[in-house]
């Protein structure tokens, strides 16, 4: 059970599976903490069974105790009576009938009990514990996908999740969307009051909004903010201007809505096996883009200095041709495994070099055999395009360092400029707009002592065109009006103060370009290069709903095979019913019918959690969509057209793709690292190893008797080193296999008795 003194401070379904259970917990949706640091949890006061609308207390663990409280499902009446003569109330772990003026405080929400996370699951109320536990953490697995889609079944606080979570971006204030483009959105802020003062430093009065492109996230998915507004738009503050990872106009949207069926269909979903139509994949719904980084050091070894560079040993121009001069890919390289990403020699030490290559040293003096490649070559498996590259490099720097860095310089001027120009020129209109209709003064110039404005004229923005305001003596009265007068040299100055400080950054940014990066000891220069693939839905990867109802797509299957509705519409996907009445996640199938509906009719359902849609609502909707009560529809096989012989549970479910892809997960390989001391392959698909053949496995063979196989993986497949390489050349020369050796494990055991003084003699 839960602990009471919980309630409203800690979620009781939020917190992971395995060891950590119960270990690690989240803080419900209200919760606070207080100075003293312990969770409070706020309350609506209740006097004499009257509930106190306009305030609320937060309690402590300690004050609750003191106190009956009401639960916030509790009926209320219009003038904040408490409407039953008997309130389920709460008071320490007991659950007492009480009468509404024994009822001291209420809850403000049902929210309050859970954390956000399980908050979003619709219907939670109907899903069992367990399952809700995996439905929120599942949620946090969801990789953002290419097309959002938000739910047409949530509870209402997608929005709200969506605002917290820093992904949208807001405006700032009032105003009118001035320009558009991918990487930047420009507000223009309204401006009521013509006296009101112009803040500079913001670009030239105008707001920027810079939005983030393609950046790696760390769990490789991407991160890239889009504008939803265009220019000319109006906008308030606190508007959604731009979408970020996984939101849809500003609302939390994880996955997509699918057209579900929950039958079994040809045994391919069994074992939470999930069956996908083609036609999912074809109009790019689970896509997703996946951006990894790779990164080579140039280090300072005992033997020399590494180098980046086009000239590898031993590599064909072909192999190069997507290389600059410098050696590095060049940025929009199609890449696949086995490609170099950048081209990188070591110089080679006395040791490494055979007796042959000493020999022709010795005789030509041929220093070209000095360096090996140690490229950064792609991994297997690996296919994609080349994004970014990014180099590193500290303080001494080469000819391509320094090519790069004043590339880097002007670039950044280029930009300084611009920002400049465009404060001086929202300067000049602010500055025109404040003398636009006064009666002017006369103005000296600096540079010529000589007037550049006459007394007694009339400001507008015709006669005040091309003049130059800084070249007016410091201090001059230029209207009539002290108040103007005064305004207009404010503006002035603040408008230098906003050169200044713009002066003052480009040349702390163009310091930190010359300064060089901090890099490890030993290492003179890091690059790194980052790497963009799009993924579709492909059979082995994992997915699930809000519910805690996980699967892996085990076939995808053509459209006109799917089965399909009476209208002619195939299913797009294809539930097991055998993974519902076991787990008791019943929430799966009331989202699916009220999802049928919401999509019939139009609407977006929110069912907030223990406040959520009735049984009987959602009958209604259907009902209104004129589908039947129950949800239920006949289907037709799509292979033969006949007419399946039960009703099936047809509506649209909410699925999430998990960043469990079976694309980072598959692995093959045929020879590759052994370890030192066993000489077995290393284990795992970062190492490129093997796949274990455990104890237990040896057992399943052994009952089966198999016995060669079994020899075969005990030695040669793995540490007889010597019978490795004789199998090699007997399958090359087309002769049959030899007979294994002594695998090198038994080598190590007959060392390590050795080394207890027992000698092992071979016979």
């Amino acid at each position: 059970d839960v602990h009471y003194t919980h309630y409203g401070r800690m979620c009781p379904i939020e917190t992971p599976e395995g060891p950590n259970i119960g270990l690690i917990s989240s803080l419900s949706t209200y919760a606070r903490v207080n100075d003293l640091g312990f969770l409070e949890t706020p309350y609506r006061k209740v006097k004499e069974g009257n509930v106190v609308r306009t305030s609320v207390e937060f309690l402590a663990a300690d004050q609750e105790d003191h106190y009956v409280i009401a639960q916030a499902s509790e009926p209320v009446a219009e003038g904040g009576e408490l409407e039953n003569k008997l309130v389920a109330s709460r008071h320490k772990g007991e659950f007492p009938l009480t009468s509404p003026e024994q009822v001291q405080y209420m809850d403000v929400s049902p929210l309050q009990i859970v954390s956000p996370a399980a908050a979003l699951i619709p219907f939670l109320e109907h899903d069992d514990a367990n399952r809700a536990l995996m439905g929120s953490n599942m949620q946090r697995q969801a990789v953002p996908l290419l097309r959002t889609d938000p739910p047409y079944v949530g509870t209402g606080l997608e929005e709200k999740v969506a605002h917290d979570s820093g992904a949208v971006v807001f405006a700032k204030s009032n105003g009118v969307i001035a320009s558009v483009s991918g990487n930047e959105i420009i507000v223009r802020p309204d401006r009521d009051d013509k006296d009101a003062f112009l803040d500079l430093t913001e670009s030239g009065g105008d707001e920027r909004y810079p939005l983030i492109k393609f950046k790696r996230s760390n769990q490789d998915t991407c991160i890239s903010q889009r504008p939803i507004v265009h220019e000319g738009q109006r906008v308030k503050a606190g508007d959604v201007i731009a979408d970020g990872p996984s939101t849809h106009q500003g609302e939390l949207a994880l996955g997509a809505n699918v057209l579900v069926a929950f039958m079994p269909w040809n045994g391919y979903n069994f074992e939470d096996a999930i069956i996908v139509s083609e036609a999912l994949i074809k109009k790019d719904c689970f896509t997703s883009i996946h951006i990894e980084e790779f990164e080579l050091q140039v280090r300072d070894t005992k033997r020399g200095v590494e180098e980046i560079t086009r000239e590898i040993p031993n590599v064909g121009e072909d192999a190069l041709k997507h290389l600059d001069e410098d050696g590095i890919i060049r940025i929009g390289a199609p890449v696949k495994s086995g490609d170099i990403l950048v081209g990188k020699v070591t110089p080679k030490g006395e040791t490494d070099l055979t007796p042959e290559e000493r020999l022709l040293r010795a005789i030509f003096g041929d220093k070209a055999g000095d360096v090996r490649d140690a490229s950064l070559k792609a991994p297997p498996g690996m296919e994609g395009v080349v994004i970014d590259i990014k180099v590193f490099s500290r303080k001494e720097k080469d000819e391509t360092t320094k090519k790069q860095e004043r590339l880097k310089i002007d670039r950044l001027k280029r930009t300084f400029r611009k920002e400049r120009l465009r404060i001086i020129e929202a300067r000049d209109d602010e500055l025109k707009r404040i003398l636009d209709g006064e009666v002017l003064e006369r103005w000296d110039s600096v540079s010529t002592a000589k007037p550049i404005m006459r007394a007694g004229r009339k400001g507008s923005f015709q006669t005040l065109a091309g003049l130059d305001f800084d070249d007016i003596v410091s201090g001059t009265k230029v209207a009539r009006d002290d108040d103007v007068s005064k305004r207009f040299w404010r503006q002035l100055d603040a408008a230098k103060h906003a050169l200044d400080e713009l002066e003052k950054k480009q040349e702390k940014e163009v310091e930190k370009i010359q300064r060089g990066d901090e890099l490890p000891p030993g290492v003179i220069k890091l690059v790194k290069v980052y790497i963009a693939k799009k993924r579709k839905l492909s059979v082995g990867d994992k997915m699930a709903g809000r519910h805690g109802n996980k699967g892996v797509v085990s076939k995808i299957v053509p459209q006109e095979d799917m089965p399909y509705l009476p209208d002619g519409r195939s299913v797009e996907i294809v539930l097991n019913p055998l993974g519902v009445p076991s787990r008791m996640n019943i929430g799966q199938i009331l989202e699916t019918h009220l999802g049928l509906a919401a999509h019939k009719l139009g609407f977006n359902a929110k069912t907030p959690v223990f406040a959520g849609a009735a049984v009987d609502e959602i009958k209604a909707c259907l009902r209104e969509a004129g589908e039947p009560e129950d949800g239920k529809t006949y289907l037709f096989d799509g292979k033969t057209g006949v007419r399946f012989d039960h009703r099936v549970t047809v509506g649209y479910l909410y699925m999430l793709k998990l960043s469990h892809l079976v694309d980072d997960k598959i692995h093959a390989r045929s020879i590759g690292p052994y370890s030192l001391v066993t000489q077995q392959p290393l284990g795992g698909k970062a190492q490129f190893g093997g796949q274990r053949f455990g104890e237990m496995e040896v057992w399943a063979l052994e009952a089966y008797g198999a016995a060669y196989t079994l020899q075969e993986l005990l030695t040669v497949k793995s540490d007889d080193v010597v019978g490795r390489s004789r199998i090699y050349e007997a399958i090359v020369k087309g002769e049959n296999p030899p007979e294994p050796g002594v695998p090198e494990s038994f080598n190590v055991l007959v060392k390590e008795l050795k080394a207890l003084c027992l000698d092992v003699i071979f016979e």
